[in-house]
């Protein structure tokens, strides 16, 4: 299988590409001790994708020789955005790992009334940078043709009331009245869907209101109760595979 790797917006130069970030040298020199004259797929924010040749390797960078240029067309059957309160420890990384994989354009970290996890901005901006590197290796692994969108943190407040352009939003609870998950996608075949996924003692009486009264259908994920890491990539997984089977 031919590596690939991100790049910034390829800058093209006598049909060449030049790698000089010095932790994709390192990656491509020490981990996947690639030689020259090696196959490597680059791929850029923009939707293209280069095949390409090792020309050259040096300690400081890496010359391609590109030997075709593809457009990539971005998907049009489903744009799934989720938004996801902040658990505790390391396992908001292993979500935003998971959901790169499952094809997720938008990810957004929440804060809820009942969330834990308190950033200030330090942190937050720490946080930011690591998730970013995350989404990033795992769109690489996952062969994916566009990085997901990570959003900074957000308060569920300003999510939901800034949450208008979405064919269908959804919110999983365990409180109220409630459609199943199944029900809900057969209710309007949506290509813009939005899921919020609350903390592990689930949103607030006043939250679920607020968002009922923002147009969020509530929605069950089935008798058990789930952990947050659970519930989102049990959601996300559903609808994608749901859409890819149409």
């Amino acid at each position: 299988m031919t590596p690939r790797l991100f790049s910034q917006i390829c800058d093209l130069s006598d049909g060449c590409l030049t790698i000089s970030d010095k932790d994709k040298v390192h990656h491509i020199r020490n981990v996947l001790r690639m030689k020259k004259d090696d196959a490597l797929i680059v791929f850029d924010k923009t939707g293209c994708q280069y095949l390409c040749k090792i020309e050259a390797l040096t300690e400081k960078q890496i010359v391609l020789r590109v030997r075709e240029k593809q457009e990539m067309s971005a998907p049009e059957s489903l744009r799934l955005s989720v938004a996801c309160a902040i658990p505790k420890k390391s396992r908001m990384d292993d979500v935003m790992d998971k959901l790169t994989q499952l094809g997720v354009a938008r990810i957004i970290p929440l804060i809820t009334k009942h969330t834990v996890v308190r950033l200030d901005k330090h942190k937050e901006a720490l946080r930011h940078k690591r998730w970013n590197r995350i989404v990033l290796s795992a769109s690489e692994q996952s062969k994916r043709d566009f990085l997901p969108l990570v959003d900074p943190v957000r308060s569920f407040r300003e999510l939901v009331l800034e949450a208008k352009n979405f064919d269908l939003k959804l919110i999983p609870t365990l409180k109220g009245k409630r459609v199943s998950l199944q029900h809900a996608l057969r209710l309007k075949r949506s290509k813009n869907i939005l899921v919020v996924i609350g903390p592990e003692g689930d949103f607030s009486d006043e939250e679920v209101a607020l968002a009922r009264r923002a147009g969020f259908l509530p929605v069950s994920l089935g008798q058990r109760v789930l952990r947050v890491d659970t519930a989102v990539l049990a959601i996300a997984s559903f609808i994608t595979l749901r859409y890819e089977d149409c």
